[in-house]
């Protein structure tokens, strides 16, 4: 059987995505490498048909049990024979998985690094015809990454014991020195790169200035993600409960997830989320690596992710099946403070905080720029200059810019004549003229700055001084709790040899709808436009989720909301025209063609068509 025919008959797809037909041929053929794909690229399919096709059993190493469980439950929904190895395996039963190990009777092996480490493990394997050893989720094993795992630095013994195994090194995250540290930790030597890019046209990204973060938050929900199954993120625990607490006043199904919670609160909250319809997790960064969900429809910041990476790995978690989703974001000066004096206090070495530091700065800049931000995003990730996406806020609504170089110049010496020792909420208070207690005590009332800037209001002020700390014309120095100092390049500003253009802010980003997210929103704009289908739709979606509930699996291992939505739109009447949708291959046409069939052909009835 080749690639092709296992595409179309186990997974129901016509053709293969991107370079995944490349590096299924590079492994069958022997041939190691990296493959950098974005989440929901179809990374898997690139080690699961090897693995099917080559002689022996493909190893993947992942690093959740949740992300193995959910996976070998959706490839046994195809008749693939797959098992994984974990804790949560009782020994009756990994017995069980052995013996089929040694009569060759599997096609993959989940295993968490921990558990492939131990010698048992090893020695079983050594005992075994092996077909690959898939490391997924990679940039766990890079020191400078945001999900630096330890464990996975062990990985390079691959090499050492199986050398003519092929390895396949797969994420969706990796700049290029963290590739370059992929390679060189899992020692993949002269193995190939396989590079689709970062770009996620199914995203749309939205950036607001921090204002009432619930209220913005709420705002969003109603007006465009109701009922929508979605990821929260906040920097603190208690931020995450009040936040999630508050959810649930305004009638939203929202569950926390932090640290704090204990593991059986932790892993109901996580699959409640996994297995039912519309829930919201509220989460600290924590929460997320592994999730497989794919009908996750927005994935909303209440404060700032620690670097574009983390935010560009959390935002991935919105959209996998490719249908339209939603980055919203809020921040504010004070979360640049936070993050960097969380940053100053850590146990890192300096070189490490230096890095951690340009790369704070670098997402700082990425939510004060005007230019499109999809642009800004690939570029720092090393890719070749875009058109502007016309699927961002900058884009739906570009940004207006005024000549702020005389407000720059009033907010830059307020900071000098200050001595350079005080927060912008003290400067702005003096560019206002406020008789505060604190400004009196310091006898800032007569300073030649005071009360000079009453043509702008306290908001305005606020978004001045982000600007200028974002344009690296202010630091915040952090041994000051946070005060802001002049750099040398605020020098030209302050003489007047450099103009600046700031940019006027907006609280809540509007949404809008973009020509190149417009091919992605095909089945679901028509279901919008057609209540008919949308009728059918729901109740595709709740045969699947009785099926889910019954077999205790998530309801997209049964079928995706892109399949639903094509059987909502084609309402195929027999098995054959079902089986030319997307994402029915052989086994499920076999397990669930006649159940939704019948569906379709009884909410056709109640609609008298």
């Amino acid at each position: 059987m080749t690639a092709q025919a296992i595409l179309a008959s186990v997974f129901g797809y016509r053709e293969f995505r991107g370079l995944q037909q490349e590096v299924i041929d590079h492994v069958i053929s022997g041939g190691s490498g990296l493959v950098l794909m974005p989440t929901g690229g179809g990374k898997s399919l690139c080690y699961q048909i090897p693995s099917m096709l080559r002689p022996g059993v493909g190893v993947i190493i992942s690093p959740l049990i949740a992300l193995m469980q959910d996976q070998v439950s959706a490839l046994l929904q195809l008749g693939v024979k797959a098992a994984f190895l974990n804790s949560t395996v009782s020994a009756r039963e990994s017995w069980k998985i052995k013996q089929k190990l040694a009569v060759g009777a599997l096609d993959l092996l989940y295993l968490a690094p921990e558990r492939l480490m131990l010698d048992g493990t090893l020695e079983l394997l050594d005992t075994i015809p092996l077909a690959l050893f898939a490391i997924d989720e990679a940039h766990c094993v890079s020191q400078w990454g945001h999900d630096f795992r330890p464990e996975y630095l062990q990985l390079s013994v691959l090499e050492q014991r199986f050398p003519q195994i092929p390895r396949l090194a797969l994420t969706a995250t990796a700049d290029e020195p963290t590739r370059r540290e992929i390679i060189q930790k899992l020692r993949l030597g002269e193995g190939r790169v396989f590079a689709t890019g970062f770009d996620r046209p199914n995203i749309q990204y939205r950036v607001a200035a921090k204002k009432e973060a619930r209220q913005q938050l709420l705002a969003f929900l109603r007006e465009e993600h109701e009922g929508d199954a979605g990821i929260v993120y906040c920097l603190s625990r208690a931020k995450v409960e009040e936040t999630a607490k508050f959810l649930r006043e305004q009638g939203f199904r929202a569950l926390p997830y932090h640290a704090g919670l204990d593991n059986r609160t932790r892993q109901h909250n996580q699959e409640q989320f996994i297995r039912e319809e519309g829930v919201i997790i509220v989460a600290t960064i924590a929460f997320g690596m592994g999730i497989d969900k794919p009908n996750v429809r927005f994935v909303a910041h209440l404060d700032l992710p620690k670097s574009i990476e983390a935010y560009y790995q959390e935002t991935g978690r919105a959209g996998r099946d490719g249908l339209p989703a939603t980055a919203f974001m809020v921040y504010g000066l004070s979360d640049l403070i936070i993050l960097k004096q969380m940053l100053t206090t850590s146990e890192a070495d300096e070189k490490r905080k230096q890095l951690e530091a340009r790369k704070l700065n670098s997402l700082f800049g990425f939510c004060e720029t005007a230019e499109c931000r999809r642009r800004v995003l690939l570029r720092y990730f090393g890719e070749p200059e875009i058109p502007p996406c016309g699927n961002c806020d900058t884009c739906l609504n570009p940004v207006a810019t005024w000549d702020g170089t005389e407000v720059a110049q009033k907010a830059l010496s307020a900071a000098y004549r200050t001595g350079e020792r005080f927060g912008a909420k003290h400067l702005i208070d003096v560019l206002l003229g406020s008789k505060n207690e604190k400004i009196l005590r310091m006898r800032h009332d007569q300073l030649s700055v005071y009360g000079i800037g009453k043509d702008v209001n306290q908001a305005q002020w606020s978004s001045i001084f982000r600007q200028l700390v974002a344009a690296g014309l202010l630091t915040v120095d952090l041994e000051g709790f946070g005060s802001l100092m002049l750099t040398p390049e605020s020098k030209a500003v302050l003489k007047g040899e450099r103009r600046l253009l700031l940019h006027k802010d907006t609280l809540l980003s509007s949404k809008g709808e973009s020509s190149r997210a417009r091919s992605s929103k095909s089945s679901a704009t028509a279901l919008r436009d057609s209540p008919r289908e949308k009728t059918l739709f729901d109740a595709l979606k709740a045969k699947r989720l009785e099926l889910s509930k019954a077999q205790k699996v998530p309801p997209y291992v049964i079928f995706h909301d892109k399949t639903l939505l094509e059987l909502a739109q084609r309402q195929p009447s027999d098995l054959l025209g079902m089986s030319e949708v997307s994402g029915v291959g052989e086994a499920k046409l076999a397990r669930y063609g006649e159940l939704f069939l019948s569906v379709i052909a009884e909410t056709r009835l109640s609609q008298g068509q």
